[in-house]
């Protein structure tokens, strides 16, 4: 059964730890995971540029990455990007049998009981956790830790195995990069911030993104 990947956010914006995941991906199940960019993040404030300034800094990130490609579906639909909304869509496009899976950080999956209806999510698709040091997975929220008993698996070939319900652990090398601080370089009396693909780093100055401050915590 093949396994379709894919990589949700904010991307705001997408810089080099993004990336950094998006290719130990790629490299641990021998396929490329599509980014979701989110229209509404509904988990954190505005982000500081709009879903489509985000989505052109992503296909510049993306330009020459083999296998990546952006899905936009969480661009043409209104309201808020709930994630349980955009894996119902992907469920029902791809069918019962299909095996898919979502990917996040660390940070992003110990938050996942305050999403919406996050107890559904586990039955439409696999979770891959990227963990980095200095972010632990562990301890998990009680709730959490409960509904992810008995489904983390060792293999990534275990996740093509069955259409969703399964956890994956991806370690990772350490990367610094984090939105939060490429938008506080790009806020500084420079304008300028290190981890940024430099057709990023050009649309960005042309745009007059990020002038006003670091904006909000997060991806």
């Amino acid at each position: 059964m093949t396994l379709a990947l894919y990589y949700g956010g904010t991307f705001d914006p997408v810089h080099a730890g993004h990336l950094a995941v998006a290719r130990a991906v790629r490299e641990a199940f021998g396929t490329a995971p599509a980014f979701v960019p989110a229209a509404d993040p509904p988990h954190r404030p505005a982000p500081g540029a709009s879903a489509a300034q985000r989505t052109r800094m992503l296909e510049l990130a993306l330009a020459g990455e083999p296998g990546f490609r952006i899905d936009t579906r969480e661009l043409r639909r209104e309201g808020p990007s709930w994630t349980v909304r955009t894996l119902r869509d992907l469920r029902a496009e791809a069918g019962p049998t299909a095996a898919v899976a979502w990917v996040l950080g660390a940070d992003a999956f110990r938050g996942l009981p305050t999403w919406h209806e996050w107890e559904a999510l586990l039955g439409l698709a696999h979770f891959v956790v990227a963990v980095r040091p200095g972010h632990a997975l562990d301890p998990l929220p009680p709730a959490l830790s409960a509904a992810c008993a008995g489904r983390w698996r060792e293999a990534p070939a275990d996740l093509a195995a069955a259409p969703a319900g399964r956890l994956f652990r991806l370690d990772m090398a350490l990367h610094p990069a984090s939105a939060t601080e490429v938008r506080r370089g790009l806020a500084g009396a420079g304008g300028r911030a290190g981890w940024l693909d430099p057709a990023v780093a050009a649309y960005i100055a042309r745009e007059g993104l990020y002038r006003g401050g670091p904006g909000p915590a997060g991806v």
